[in-house]
């Protein structure tokens, strides 16, 4: 019953955005209904779990229970039906499906920017849908179920065991990535059969109560413009002196899972933890001072590949009718020649990877399921030194210009590696340093390799982190220590090697630093600076659940929300100023997509 509703209204949602629609393939349809009915079945395992209480539950009343059972189904329909005809129109001018952001927009004046004939069209469409399935419901259900009761005692414990089966098509995963949007996300050209595959209802309740409508303040910055304030923290003079041989080179950029500066020496970490890095610094650029945005990979991958902060209550990713309006370094780059690829041997469906890294542009994307099943063997997927091969391979392969991202995963929770340990212990942190020395000896193996290509030359390589680990000496999460990252230049492409950069900068300069490098125009990534720019004004902003970092070369601010104050007061007057600017105008922001 509840699946036949949720397919119907997919396509009533295809045939209402017809003129979208019609440019798809039937294999393209098919795919849309194919992929939409894993959220469906989420969806109805949420629906049916009253139904299942109903059977269980030890009541004589035949009559009273159903007639509940009836009044809850069509209670349920009443929401969903309600949900699924005003997202037809909400899609129309939103561009997105229905979550609560709408909510802030409901009132009169909402209803009265309806054309006449379409809220004709929608409550025809109400009353027909409610209607169908309301006869449905009396035609093929209502007497089945009143004639199930009541169940024999002795079938309670079963029904009980089935209701709460219902968590596995809710789940929708035995991975560590739980349902989300991403999973319906195939297309990597157009948005509309990406959006066609939601299932909306499913789409409206997860933004209830994952805080989807959350407005952050207005008024936190106590000043006229803040965004002038940033505007002049990002100003941009000029490109600054170029670093590479050539215009247009190939570009490789390395994340690494959790790769704090703690435990790399040349930054004051830990010694004999990242031995190959160790030595790499002395082949490239290091940049010294620099800071992740936010504390998971989420947050890090849309600093580095979107330029845009993380967020202190949120993360944007998880909101593909946000993340679509950012902008995207990969598009940027393809723009200008690049064919552009992802790398990565996880589940992209987790954090809503999939649907944002396919927004994002890249032509590929490389995942566990692109691997042999020998090798997918660990809680999060593929071991890294396999995908560092997988790389290499690509890259081989490949057109040039190309520009690649690899997302490694071993130095994770729970720390696997395939690997005698290095670092003895059993302990969390003695686990975590092992397995980062283990992907210190992956990367180093790639470099020897790459270096024995004909791509070598022609390449720059930019390795840095996607956010930094608590340990080893577990800090606060405020603590800067906590964010402090390694940014390191290598390639045959880069002309200085053994060179230290002390600008204070963070994640969300790489777009505008390396677009500086590569092409002249005028960036589009509103919260990112050129590091090389000798004008630039150098800070860094790092952000956590309950606040924000400040840094600048007058010191460090730290503002605690649920404090509503500074916590540490270092920065001059301006810095604090400047803190707060940077954050208003990303909360104005945020609040605006």
């Amino acid at each position: 019953f509840w699946i036949a509703f949720f397919i119907i209204s997919r396509i009533i949602f295809l045939f209402y955005h017809f003129d979208q629609a019609s440019s798809l393939s039937f294999r393209e349809i098919g795919t849309i209904l194919f992929l939409g009915l894993r959220m469906d079945l989420a969806m109805t395992g949420y629906w049916l779990i009253l139904t299942g209480i109903f059977l269980t539950a030890p009541v004589q009343n035949l009559r009273f229970i159903a007639r509940l059972h009836l009044f809850v189904t069509v209670l349920l329909l009443l929401i969903s039906v309600s949900i699924v005809i005003v997202d037809l129109e909400l899609y129309s001018h939103w561009g997105f499906r229905m979550n609560t952001t709408p909510l802030f927009y409901a009132g009169p004046e909402a209803v009265a920017s309806v054309n006449v004939i379409r809220l004709i069209i929608m409550l025809v469409l109400f009353i027909a849908l409610l209607a169908t399935f309301i006869l449905f419901y009396f035609k093929f259900i209502s007497k089945k179920f009143s004639s199930l009761l009541p169940l024999p005692i002795v079938w309670a414990p079963v029904m009980f065991l089935i209701t709460g089966c219902l968590f596995i098509p809710i789940r929708s995963s035995f991975s560590v990535a739980p349902l989300n949007t991403g999973v319906v996300y195939f297309h990597k050209t157009k948005t509309f059969p990406n959006h066609a595959g939601i299932n909306v209802v499913w789409n409206f309740f997860r933004s209830l109560s994952s805080q989807d409508g959350l407005k952050y303040p207005s008024n936190f910055f106590e000043g006229v413009n803040p965004e002038e304030v940033v505007r002049e923290m990002m100003r941009s003079e000029s490109p600054g002196s170029s670093l590479l041989s050539r215009e247009k080179p190939s570009v490789i950029l390395i994340i690494l899972e959790s790769f704090t500066s703690k435990i790399i020496e040349p930054l004051g970490g830990l010694p004999n933890i990242t031995p190959r890095l160790n030595q790499l610094v002395h082949e490239g650029i290091l940049f010294d001072n620099f800071y992740a945005s936010g504390d998971r990979t989420d947050k890090g991958l849309i600093a580095i590949l979107s330029g845009y902060p993380a967020q202190p209550l949120s993360s944007i990713i998880k909101y593909p009718e946000k993340t679509q309006s950012l902008p995207y370094l990969p598009k940027s780059l393809a723009n200008l020649g690049y064919t552009t690829s992802f790398v990565y041997g996880g589940d992209i469906g987790f954090a809503n990877m999939e649907s944002y890294l396919t927004t994002a542009g890249f032509s590929n994307i490389t995942e566990d399921d692109d691997f042999d099943e020998s090798i997918d063997n660990s809680k999060w997927g593929v071991a890294d030194h396999f995908v560092f091969e997988r790389l290499l391979q690509e890259s081989d392969s490949a057109k040039n210009p190309f520009f690649k991202v690899m997302l490694s995963l071993s130095s994770h929770e729970p720390f696997e590696v395939p690997m005698e340990p290095v670092i003895k212990g059993n302990d969390e942190q003695s686990l975590f340093l092992n397995s980062c020395f283990y992907t210190d000896k992956s990367l180093g193996a790639f470099i020897d390799q790459a270096k024995k290509t004909n791509w070598w030359e022609n390449t720059l390589i930019i390795l840095t982190a996607d956010h930094g680990h608590r340990f080893p000496n577990a800090e606060e999460l405020k603590d800067k220590e906590r964010f402090k990252i390694p940014m390191l230049w290598l390639g045959g492409a880069l002309t200085k090697q053994d060179t230290v950069i002390h600008t204070i900068s963070g994640q969300t300069d790489i777009a505008n630093t390396l677009l500086g490098q590569v092409s002249k125009t005028q960036s589009i990534f509103p919260f990112s600076k050129n590091i090389f720019d000798t004008r630039v004004t150098p800070f860094a902003v790092y952000i956590f659940n309950s606040g924000f970092g400040y840094i600048d070369t007058s010191g460090e601010t730290i503002y605690d929300f649920d404090y509503k104050n500074h916590i540490k007061q270092e920065s001059n007057e301006k810095g604090l100023r400047a803190g707060k600017a940077y954050m208003q105008t990303l909360f104005n922001d945020y609040n605006a997509r």
